[in-house]
């Protein structure tokens, strides 16, 4: 048998000093991660990152910057991830639009805030990709190649 991580995606968003996150319901109890989620079959990085913000936060999300490229062993679920975690803006708000199921609400936390909710991150990614986007570590998009 082959051996093959998830591939994720997650935004790493900031506004006036607060970092967008969703809390959302885990089989370990209500999580918060960044807006993230699982790559689709024949979706660009780009295209699933953009989704999934929309999706669980109901903001849209223009990727500007590829915050970094992480691999996480869950424990728990016994599962490797392999996330791709991107920087960008707010583009607009559907704040009326339902969020995806099992999430309870997009919330703006500091990274004082953050770092103080350690014990109810769903994984330690949360934490270090702020803090990677507080060290301003920025790589160029075109760094990724999609082929259709």
């Amino acid at each position: 048998m082959i051996w093959k991580p998830n591939v994720t995606v997650a935004a790493v968003i900031e506004r006036n000093g607060k970092f967008l996150l969703v809390e959302e319901e885990t089989a370990q109890g209500v999580r918060f991660n960044q807006p993230a989620g699982h790559l689709e079959a024949d979706e660009s990085l780009l295209a699933a990152v953009t989704r999934e913000v929309l999706e669980e936060s109901a903001y849209h999300f223009a990727p500007q910057h590829l915050l970094g490229i992480y691999r996480w062993h869950s424990v728990e679920s016994d599962t490797t991830f392999l996330r791709f975690a991107f920087t960008g803006a707010i583009t607009g708000h559907e704040a009326e639009r339902p969020l995806d199921t099992g999430i309870l609400q997009a919330v703006w936390l500091s990274a004082d805030e953050i770092r103080a909710t350690q014990a109810r991150h769903r994984s330690p990614l949360i934490l270090r990709c702020v803090e990677d986007y507080l060290a301003n570590k920025r790589y160029p998009l075109d760094l990724l190649v999609h082929y259709d």
